[in-house]
């Protein structure tokens, strides 16, 4: 985020806040931040936006302390993978004190993490989801779509917390999850298999390959709808188990062609 700031032009000063100012000083170095600190309160003084990026566990308590020490004009978004307990967290905070929060997702990343494999262009021609609500300032919303906006960003959409969080359930805590089981069946089954593995599934595992931190978080926090997700999932499968198992010819044929064709309909 804050190399794509800075290569759009977006921003004045850029301070970047952390557990660790030695992990920061890459990025300082390397002109994405103007100055790091490790003290909270510092860093967001007189902040025009505070964007919150660490692992979504982490977030919710962090809006306390953000809440308690921003300026009454200060906009703050986020850019965890679920919503809804932020976005509740937020709105609570919202009625005792001045908090400007709009709750953002951009879809986009990869399975890489740390300050080296950031990309000014990450951000070129994605899905960003902003989720506010009735108690949300208009003019922060407006604001923090615009900057997706600037950044890039192809298209913005704005979905209620809990309906982002079922959507995000379904396309990228899902996916993670068949990833990483489908890596971890092969391993079972016949480990040997992985020593010539493909580039069909090196690209189908790839995000198997994530932090284990940040995905443990995701997944507890999205626990309920990710496990809505695994129930479809597992229908799925089991049907497709039934047609093989069955020796259906046809009706393997038409469930892939079914999928193959709901496949080719995405954007």
């Amino acid at each position: 985020m804050a190399k794509a700031a800075r290569g759009h032009g977006l921003a004045a000063e850029i301070v970047g806040i952390g557990r660790d100012a030695t992990r920061l000083e890459a990025a300082r170095r390397d002109g994405a931040l103007d100055r790091v600190t490790t003290d909270l309160a510092a860093g967001i003084a007189d902040a025009d936006l505070v964007l919150l990026a660490p692992p979504v566990g982490v977030i919710a308590a962090m809006l306390e302390d953000v809440a308690r020490v921003c300026g009454a004009q200060t906009i703050v978004t986020d850019v965890g993978s679920t919503k809804a307990a932020i976005v509740r967290t937020a709105e609570r905070l919202g009625r005792t004190r001045q908090l400007r929060f709009v709750g953002s997702h951009p879809m986009a990343g990869s399975e890489k993490s740390g300050y080296g494999e950031a990309r000014a262009d990450l951000f070129r021609g994605a899905t960003v989801v902003v989720t506010p609500t009735e108690s949300s300032d208009p003019t922060a919303v407006k604001t923090v779509s615009q900057l997706w906006e600037r950044l890039g960003a192809g298209r913005i959409v704005t979905l209620d917390p809990e309906a982002h969080d079922r959507a995000a359930a379904a396309i990228s805590h899902l996916p993670h999850v068949v990833a990483m089981a489908l890596v971890d069946a092969v391993d079972r089954f016949e480990p040997a298999a992985l020593d010539i593995a493909a580039r069909g599934f090196r690209d189908t595992t790839r995000i198997a390959a994530s932090d284990p931190v940040m995905w443990e978080e995701i997944f507890l926090a999205n626990r309920e709808a990710l496990g809505q997700s695994l129930i479809a999932f597992r229908e799925a499968l089991a049907e497709l188990e039934r047609l093989v198992a069955a020796g259906d010819s046809a009706g393997v044929r038409a469930t892939i062609a079914r999928i193959k064709a709901r496949r080719e309909a995405l954007r």
